[in-house]
């Protein structure tokens, strides 16, 4: 079962040897891993485009550290032009959530690659170049920022996660309130051991596929 821990106020940025460990690990994970799932990359990469026409590669506009704003890659599991498919009830489900259960504009193959979060996977390439890590909070848009409010200074301090407490939580079966309250509380208590724990955890909730759509 997914928990949504009490917030306990500790600091604000990540800082010192937790930070120094965090990238080694960032770096020399993103790269080996980039390496062995080269494959499967290829494999995934015929498959999106025998499905449906378009590129392979989505780019998703997002806001990072100090509120820069980078393009986080993905591979594409949707139609182009999907937003056509849905009905004006969905279109106002999306606006409030951010998320469809049953959206009609994913495609056969994206359906899997997002249960499994295989989609997520070409986002080791920005961890490489910097601008994600491998654990920290949910990378967000800038429109989503505004729903921060008061928090999104913290928000900024650190670099958006490839996983996170979000990941392994129960994912998009969580309300927002509870992503943005599990993101301050990972930032305000972060350590390495907290990333390792995370980082453990993520395989079982990815190979089950538990609150992912």
């Amino acid at each position: 079962e997914g928990f949504v821990p009490l917030l306990v106020l500790n600091k604000t940025r990540i800082t010192g040897i937790h930070l120094i460990t965090k990238t080694v690990l960032d770096y020399t994970l993103a790269f080996a891993s980039l390496v062995v799932l080269m494959p499967l990359f290829l494999v995934i990469a015929y498959f999106i485009k025998r499905d449906s026409p378009g590129p392979v590669i989505y780019r998703r506009r997002v806001v990072g550290q100090g509120r820069r704003e980078f393009d986080a890659f993905k591979l594409r599991t949707m139609h182009l032009q999907g937003d056509k498919l849905l009905t004006s009830e969905q279109r106002r489900e999306l606006e409030t959530y951010g998320k469809l259960k049953d959206d009609p504009r994913v495609t056969k193959i994206g359906v899997l690659l997002r249960k499994y979060s295989l989609d997520e996977l070409p986002q080791l390439v920005n961890v490489l170049r910097g601008e994600m890590s491998l654990i920290g909070p949910r990378m967000i848009t800038r429109k989503e920022l505004e729903k921060f409010g008061k928090w999104q200074h913290n928000l900024s301090t650190v670099k958006p996660g490839l996983t996170g407490l979000w990941q392994v939580s129960g994912r998009s079966d969580l309300s927002y309130e509870d992503r943005v309250r599990l993101d301050m509380h990972y930032i305000r208590n972060h350590t390495i051991w907290l990333d390792l724990q995370i980082l453990f955890q993520t395989i079982p909730a990815l190979l089950t596929g538990r609150g992912a759509y």
